[in-house]
């Protein structure tokens, strides 16, 4: 890229724009997107970009993802023409008489106009010892760098990392998922009584809690740092917290200690608006709170002056989100290449967000300040979901809304502020139920506001489709919608169906391709590692639904490869990354694979004893396994290599893969039984075990027809008759149960295994993400029979193929808990998230309940803390 600027005077008429050589200063994402509104407008203007950073610029919504690559060119927006010069160099001063802007390095630089996009920073609040090295804020890349070079030099000196976030916003969250993901155990300390203030009321407040508690974050309310302190004897910083009094203000009678290697600021930002000082010869003009004062057509106090995003203050009030900045960046872009602007209006400041795995959304007037405001509200902590709506005092109109958990209905509703709404339960309750309906697309208004980031209206989308567009990534090109935050991109797909244009079967924004397609993909060409994949095969950086789900089609086309090698745990579901199923409380379940339900005495025995020695509840779950449920992430290698000892292996619960097969107790005791079931059960499960599909698999086997092993309620069932075995597919349990449908019957066993194999493989390759097989059975065109044709009478030519690939597996299988207690590297990713030895997380605790031991209840644990 040129990073030399023109020489061209103030006067210069060279190029096309009305006002000459504009210089931006700052290359953030909206001082990126004021460059390339200009560029779109006018391709000739002759534009000068001054950044603070090196490096391009790169979208800071997507910081997190960044942890799980540590690709700084996966975050870059799109590259600018080589008439852009680009100079990185910070501005220092400005000289309005003279029309330059001077540098950090002694560049001066001569503008006709100038932009200010200089942005925020984070605030850090003046906490006694906020100075010591360890204390950090969360805002760039490079901050993440700092932060990841702490944790490892933590675990380098032999210690469990350890971090610390003040401030439980929006931010606060996800720099302690960084934290979380980097292997330290996270803490979030907030002053108010919940989580996310501004965006989630008391009732969303606990739940959101709750979620976040069950990811293994120790949550601290109410609760303020009074100082940080370097503990030179341990390494780490001690952070002294108290219950906040109500001013900000800890009460030092009942404070506590919290040792910890990071502590990570996330009070909020301030505007970057020093450079409104440096200006002669007066300054410009700045808010009483802060940022550079400018007009609702983004003028400054100077005429030749114009600021954009964070760092403005549009008449006085300076916007955090980057939707705002961008109608900014549009104003200015249309004002200075001769474009009639439209004022800036007062934005939505709506926020879909999926934070540590946690949905969460807040819309309109979320809190019900306007007069006469009535809300309406579902809470259901069984399914982990809570919804408001506010209504008006007459309960027609719709004002705002809070969504914690199941965030489906935003699409719909933000849109539909301040409109009226016939059924309002209908978009919080689920269809068909407390008077839910299914409300479609068609019920929005051609104004309604698709895409708040970019201003695009449904009117909007429908232009666009009139014209030409008939997919989502068109819709992204021709009108923006979508390419910021992508929570709306859900809506683009109902919008298009709604316009009659049918849709491709994309995995995601990131790849075109079908799950199935890119099962192939993968197969064919041997790639393993999703950066290069997704270089090859899509666009972008990725996002939590691909990369799980190219991280089960590695793991199922090569079982030689561990899930938890270099590149690969990062892209993992939560429960995969720690082979173990985490639980409501941040703590985890261990269950040993018992193949047809068969367990010796020994194992049992070992069983039993660690229980007890861990103090672990156990239960006989409903596929004939142990449960033991409550170990600590740092228990788990200690507790399996006892098991693995004892020749059991994992069971794969936590995983998208064939958890167990159900047996009765066939022949061998039962006077009923026409075939040996455990036999076959414990045949197919040490055939299937491991194999990761694109949901979980049961399967169960019965000696007779008194079905005493439930197969007809599992993906595979058999049932033995007196000539062999009867094959039935397709049966799932969950909401909508289904019972499985016989596919053929009186096998052999070798028949019977090869169709099972040809069935199992089908499925894995053609079925989309997360979709069980009855699902996939009704789906797929042609159904069962299609399905028929293909096991049984090999109609695509592809039965042995299918075969292979399942004897493949069973040839490569190895226990993926054996493999990471011989391997030290993978071991080290267990260290204590939650309860650890030397510290007890007061958020883990367990009580007993007519004599077994369960979670402490959050609520009244909560109370305690």
């Amino acid at each position: 890229m040129n990073t030399q600027h023109s020489s061209a005077s103030p006067g210069s008429t060279d190029n096309t724009t009305s006002t000459g050589r504009i210089v931006i200063v700052g290359f953030g994402m909206v001082g990126h997107r004021t460059v390339t509104d200009i560029l779109e407008r006018d391709p000739a203007a002759d534009v000068t970009v001054i950044s603070g950073e090196d490096g391009h610029a790169y979208d800071r919504v997507a910081l997190s993802s960044y942890v799980s690559t540590w690709d700084r060119a996966l975050l870059e927006l799109t590259g600018l023409p080589e008439s852009v010069c680009v100079l990185h160099t910070r501005a220092t001063g400005i000289d309005r008489d003279n029309h330059t802007v001077s540098c950090e390095d002694g560049t001066s630089v001569d503008y006709n106009h100038l932009v200010l996009a200089t942005g925020s920073y984070a605030f850090v609040p003046p906490v006694p010892g906020n100075e010591l090295d360890g204390c950090m804020v969360y805002r760039t890349v490079d901050d993440l760098d700092r932060i990841r070079q702490h944790v490892e030099k933590a675990r380098a000196d032999g210690r469990a990392p350890r971090g610390a976030v003040i401030g439980g916003g929006l931010l606060g969250l996800e720099a302690a998922n960084a934290l979380k993901l980097l292997g330290a155990e996270p803490h979030i300390i907030e002053r108010s009584p919940r989580l996310m203030p501004i965006q989630v009321d008391a009732d969303g407040g606990v739940l959101l809690a709750d979620k976040v508690r069950e990811l293994g974050v120790t949550v601290h309310l109410g609760t303020v740092t009074t100082r940080i302190t370097d503990n030179g004897t341990t390494g780490r910083l001690t952070m002294e917290l108290s219950p906040d009094d109500g001013d900000g203000h800890g009460t030092e009678s009942t404070s506590s200690d919290l040792s910890v290697d990071i502590v990570i600021f996330s009070t909020g930002v301030r505007p970057h608006d020093s450079i409104a000082g440096t200006s002669v010869p007066e300054p410009l003009e700045t808010a009483p709170r802060g940022g550079i004062l400018v007009d609702r057509l983004c003028r400054t106090s100077d005429p030749d002056i114009s600021a954009v995003g964070e760092c403005a203050a549009v008449d006085g009030v300076c916007y955090g989100l980057v939707a705002p900045g961008y109608t900014t960046a549009g104003i200015v872009a249309d004002r200075l290449t001769g474009r009639e602007p439209t004022s800036f209006e007062d934005p939505d400041m709506s926020t879909k967000l999926k934070l540590m795995g946690v949905d969460v959304a807040s819309f309109g007037d979320a809190h019900g300040a306007t007069d006469g405001a009535r809300p309406l509200t579902v809470n259901n902590p069984f399914s982990g979901s809570y919804g408001k709506i506010v209504m008006d005092k007459d309960g027609k109109k719709l004002l705002g809304g809070i969504l914690v958990g199941d965030c489906t209905s935003y699409a719909m509703l933000r849109p539909m502020v301040g409109s009226e709404l016939e059924n309002p339960m209908s978009f919080l309750a689920p269809a068909g139920a407390d008077g839910g309906a299914a409300v479609g697309v068609g019920a929005l208004p051609d104004d309604a506001q698709i895409c708040s980031c970019n201003a695009v209206s449904k009117r909007d989308i429908r232009d666009a489709v009139g014209d030409g567009a008939c997919s989502v990534p068109d819709l992204k090109t021709c009108t923006r919608a979508g390419t910021s935050c992508g929570s709306c991109v859900g809506l683009l797909k109902q919008l298009l169906d709604a316009e009659g244009v049918e849709q491709s079967t994309a995995l995601c924004e990131h790849f075109t391709q079908s799950r199935a397609e890119l099962f192939e993909c993968a197969a064919v060409s041997g790639i393993r590692d999703f950066p290069k994949f997704i270089a090859r095969f899509g666009s972008g950086r990725g996002c939590e639904i691909c990369k799980p789900t190219m991280a089960s089609i590695f793991a199922t086309l090569d079982t030689g490869h561990h899930v938890l090698d270099d590149g690969h745990a990062a892209l993992q579901d939560s429960n995969d990354r720690f082979l173990a199923n985490i639980q409501r409380n941040g703590s985890y379940s261990v269950v040993p694979r018992m193949p047809g339900g068969q367990v010796t005495a020994e194992q049992l025995i070992i069983v039993g004893e660690i229980a007890r020695d861990f103090d672990l509840y156990t239960k006989v779950t409903g596929a004939q396994r142990i449960d033991m449920f409550g170990a600590r992430v740092d228990q788990l290698p200690a507790i399996w290599q006892r098991l693995v000892n004892a020749g059991m292996e994992s069971g794969q619960a936590y995983g998208k893969a064939l958890r167990a097969v159900k047996s009765c107790v066939g022949t061998d005791w039962c006077r009923y039984g026409q075939q040996d079931s455990v036999k076959m059960a414990v045949d197919l499960e040490l055939r299937y075990r491991g194999l990761r599909s694109p949901h979980k698999l049961k399967m169960g086997v019965s000696g007779c027809a008194r079905e005493c092993a439930e197969a007809r309620s599992k993906d595979v069932g058999v049932i033995a008759t007196e000539h062999g075995w009867n094959l039935y597919v397709g049966g799932n349990g969950g909401a909508t149960p289904r019972h499985a449908e016989l596919l053929a019957g009186d096998l052999d066993e070798e028949t019977l295994i090869r169709y099972i194999d040809r069935y199992i493989g089908f499925y894995v390759r053609t079925a989309d993400r997360l979709q069980r097989t009855a699902a996939w059975q009704e789906g797929t065109e042609g159904g069962l029979q299609h399905i028929r044709e293909v096991v049984c009478e090999d109609s695509l030519g592809i039965g042995a193929d299918l075969e292979d690939f399942i004897a493949h597996h069973v040839d490569d299988y190895t226990d993926e808990w054996k493999a990471v207690l011989d391997d030290p590297e993978k071991l080290r990713r267990f260290v204590s998230f939650v309860n650890a030895p030397e510290s007890p997380d007061p958020t883990v605790q367990f009580q007993k309940q007519d004599g077994r031991k369960v979670p402490l209840p959050l609520p009244e644990l909560r109370t305690a803390v």
